[in-house]
């Protein structure tokens, strides 16, 4: 019998829930229908619309990262859930397993592209390495003189604002409750508190992504502004996720605007485009420079771009962490909560691979990977005196 069940952590013994998920971004839908196809009573309150967040600012790409081995080992996980389940999902969910094409410039690159594939292999992870006229061959409109790449036939694309609508209709279905626009103020121990009401339950989770730590104010989350923009229809113009190699570099500059190469088909034979990272705090407005350079980027590697029109550009803040790992595990110094925050751009990526380390960390269950650099107690750790 649980301690909710038996009152003795204050729950009621007669509480509706037992389980509360703070976000219904995509990883608090994934926790969501990881906990309740535990069978526990699951709460989701969000306080705006379902997706709402850093879901709806990113590109939807599910793909492998390999810039630590922790990174490497989550989204292996997240992604072999997500090649199970994507093909049941609705249409709606616009899962396309189209794989990702890691784009060299140059024979350095090369180099990477090189060292990616060993890497890969030693993991089982499948990839091809392509010369200058297979890249060209399955990209066209890439430019010409371009080094190479690397096919990773495995990595995916998704609509995820409907992937996390999808997740939480599953959830429901397994008798999960979903409170939009329902602001949580804090949360103690075993206890959220709401405007209006005060809510107790045995586990809650803290997946509200970079506005986390205004619930946990001690979760090294800062929120980190995106850029990204959508053409019309073009039909065939790319037929793979496109990365440039250097898109790690500009990812770890966090004291400065960047940007990277990075496009994506989408369903309605849009192109979608990025990406950008700026730390800026919780401005979003659309700065026309970074924009432009961002664009100006891509036009690099598809010059075709240059001419096409983008319908639509937007913003939107990611939760980032310093060592570019998410928080995955109990807050000890607030008993009963648990933390799924701080994945950055691999939130879609990584939201499965969270999910079922969350409610395996939850039922006391042995993980399928180590979680050690995921957990929320390293920030502890770091702060105490040595």
């Amino acid at each position: 019998m649980t301690a909710a069940a038996t009152g003795a952590t204050g729950v009621s013994p007669i509480a509706q829930w037992d389980t509360i998920v703070i976000g219904a971004g995509i990883i608090g839908a994934a926790c969501a229908r990881a906990l309740a196809a535990d069978g526990r009573r699951v709460l989701v309150l969000e306080a705006r619309s379902v997706a709402s967040g850093a879901t709806s600012a990113g590109m939807g790409h599910l793909v492998t990262m390999d810039d630590s081995p922790a990174q490497l080992a989550l989204t292996t996980l997240s992604l072999t859930l997500w090649r199970e389940l994507g093909p049941t999902l609705p249409a709606a969910v616009e899962y396309d397993p189209c794989g990702t094409i890691w784009v060299a410039a140059d024979e350095h690159e090369l180099d990477a592209v090189h060292a990616k594939q060993r890497l890969y292999a030693t993991h089982g992870i499948a990839s091809e390495v392509l010369d200058p006229r297979a890249l060209a061959t399955l990209e066209p409109n890439l430019r010409a003189g371009l080094a190479g790449g690397l096919l990773v036939p495995g990595d995916a694309v998704v609509n995820q604002p409907r992937a996390a609508t999808s997740f939480l209709e599953q959830a429901r279905a397994l008798g999960a409750t979903v409170r939009e626009h329902h602001v949580v103020e804090r949360i103690s121990d075993h206890t959220v508190h709401c405007a209006d009401e005060t809510l107790h339950a045995e586990v809650i989770v803290n997946a509200a992504g970079a506005e986390a730590p205004r619930l946990t104010p001690a979760l090294p989350i800062v929120p980190r502004k995106g850029y990204l923009a959508i053409t019309g229809r073009h039909p065939g113009f790319v037929r793979h996720q496109l990365v440039e190699l250097g898109y790690l570099a500009h990812a770890h500059t966090m004291s400065a605007a960047s940007v990277a190469f990075n496009v994506e088909p989408r369903a309605r034979d849009e192109v979608l485009v990025g990406s950008s990272r700026e730390l800026v705090g919780w401005d979003t407005s659309l700065d026309r420079e970074v924009l432009a350079r961002m664009l100006a980027r891509a036009a690099e590697y598809m010059p075709a771009l240059a001419t096409m029109a983008m319908v639509r550009a937007w913003t939107g803040m990611r939760p980032a962490t310093m060592d570019k790992l998410p928080l995955i595990g109990a807050w000890e110094p607030t008993r009963g909560l648990w933390i799924a925050a701080g994945h950055e751009g691999l939130g879609i990526t990584t939201s499965l691979g969270t999910a079922r380390l969350l409610a395996d960390l939850v039922a006391g269950r042995a993980t399928s990977i180590d979680v050690t650099p995921f957990s929320p107690t390293r920030v502890l750790a770091s702060a105490e005196p040595h």
